[in-house]
C-alpha cells in the first residue's frame, strides 16, 4: 500500500519518535527490529544517511534479492568493499559526486536567480535541475565510455571530476 507520507511525518516530525510508532498506526506497514533496510527486495537502493552506512553484507543482500541499481544520496554511505561487490556483480551504481549533485547545483541555481534579481517557479527551477542532472549522468557515462570502463560510473564520475578541475587549474595559469 506504500507508505503514508503524512503519518511517516507526524511520527519523525512532530512526535519524534521511532518507526515502530508508525508500525503501530499503519497496520500494512512492517517493521523488523534489527534487520537493516538494505535487507529489503527492492529494484533501486537509494542509501543516502550517513558516511559507510552500507557494508559489503548489505550489499550481497541486495544482490540476492535482485536490486539493479544503487545510488548514493549522501557523502559516500557506501563502503569501498560493497562498492566494488556492486561493481564486481553487475548492479549500476552511481556515486555520491554524481548521484548526489542536486544540492550543489540548486544552489547554483539559487545564486543565478539572486545575481540576477529573478524568482523562477518550481516548475522552472525542477526542469533547469533535470536537463543539469541529465547533463551530468552523461558526462559521467561518456567519459567512464572513452577511458575504456563502459558502465563503471564510479571511474567515470571520478576521471570527469578530475578533469574538470584540471582544467579550470590550467585556465587560470597554473602549470
Amino acid at each position: 500500500e506504500g507508505i503514508d507520507v503524512a503519518l511517516l511525518k507526524d511520527v519523525k516530525e512532530v512526535r519524534r519518535a521511532r518507526l515502530t510508532e508508525y508500525a503501530a498506526a499503519r497496520k500494512s506497514a512492517v517493521y523488523h527490529e534489527g534487520r537493516g533496510v538494505f535487507t529489503v527486495k527492492c529494484d533501486v537502493a537509494l542509501p543516502c544517511a550517513t558516511q559507510n552506512e552500507l557494508h559489503i553484507e548489505d550489499a550481497k543482500a541486495l544482490v540476492e534479492n535482485g536490486c539493479i541499481a544503487v545510488a548514493e544520496g549522501a557523502n559516500m554511505p557506501t563502503t569501498i568493499e560493497a562498492t566494488t561487490y556492486f561493481q564486481e556483480n553487475g548492479v549500476a551504481f552511481m556515486p555520491g559526486k554524481a548521484a548526489n549533485a542536486g544540492g550543489v547545483l540548486v544552489s547554483g541555481l539559487e545564486m543565478s536567480q539572486n545575481a540576477e534579481h529573478l524568482s523562477w517557479t518550481f516548475e522552472e527551477v525542477d526542469g533547469k535541475l533535470e536537463q543539469l542532472m541529465r547533463g551530468m549522468f552523461h558526462n559521467v557515462d561518456d567519459t567512464a565510455k572513452e577511458y575504456g570502463e563502459e558502465g563503471n560510473f564510479v571511474m567515470g564520475a571520478n576521471i570527469a571530476g578530475f578533469l574538470k578541475v584540471a582544467d579550470a587549474m590550467l585556465a587560470q595559469g597554473v602549470c
